[in-house]
């Protein structure tokens, strides 16, 4: 069965750039966009009322990104869609990089396809930076699989091998959690590079 791709985002307090970031996958990824507000207590959710065509899930209160991105996952099964792109909403990623995910996908359905940031770029903060190589460390560690990229937010989910597993994280340690669990169960992996 060919796949069927939504994109999902969770968001929280990103009024500022929300709009922006939902124009820009409109224009890239044509369909389904489904955005979990995740109880923000800004503009939020006037914004999303004010778009046209977008499934929205609402989350109150606050719960945190990974359950936001499950409600999300949920939400695309019961349409019927078997991968979902997530982008984030603050703006840090470039939606016109989302058909290059959604090849990806097409090419491996299977596989985890994790967008890579060049973190060494001078506008990537050293923190960051630092941080990425420390997970991904950990995860080579952990699965012996190497990737370049654990902590990005732009990825295409095989919504699959999500189902029945158990998530020890409603926060954002959720994203590191289940690349790690899904690479235990013998997920594989493919690896796209996306703007920053």
């Amino acid at each position: 069965m060919e796949p069927r791709i939504a994109v999902v985002m969770a968001t929280y307090n990103n009024a500022g750039t929300l709009a922006t970031v939902l124009a820009g996958v409109r224009a890239h990824a044509p369909g389904t966009m489904i955005v979990v507000d995740d109880g923000s207590t800004d503009n939020s959710a006037a914004i999303l009322s004010a778009e046209q065509g977008i499934d929205v899930v609402s989350v109150t209160p606050n719960r945190g990104k990974g359950h936001a991105l499950r409600k999300g996952f949920e939400r695309a099964r019961a349409l019927g869609f078997t991968h979902a792109i997530t982008i984030d909403t603050d703006g840090q990623h470039d939606p016109a990089d989302i058909p290059a995910v959604a090849q990806a996908i097409m090419a491996k359905p299977d596989a985890m396809v994790m967008g890579v940031r060049n973190m060494d770029q001078a506008s990537v903060p050293g923190r960051s930076s630092f941080g990425n190589r420390f997970s991904n460390f950990w995860f080579k560690v952990e699965t012996g699989i190497t990737l370049r990229d654990t902590q990005t937010g732009f990825r295409g989910w095989p919504l699959m091998p999500l189902e029945g597993k158990r998530w020890l994280t409603d926060r954002f340690g959720f994203e590191v959690e289940a690349i790690v669990k899904m690479a235990w169960s013998g997920t594989p992996f493919a690896q796209v590079p996306v703007r920053v």
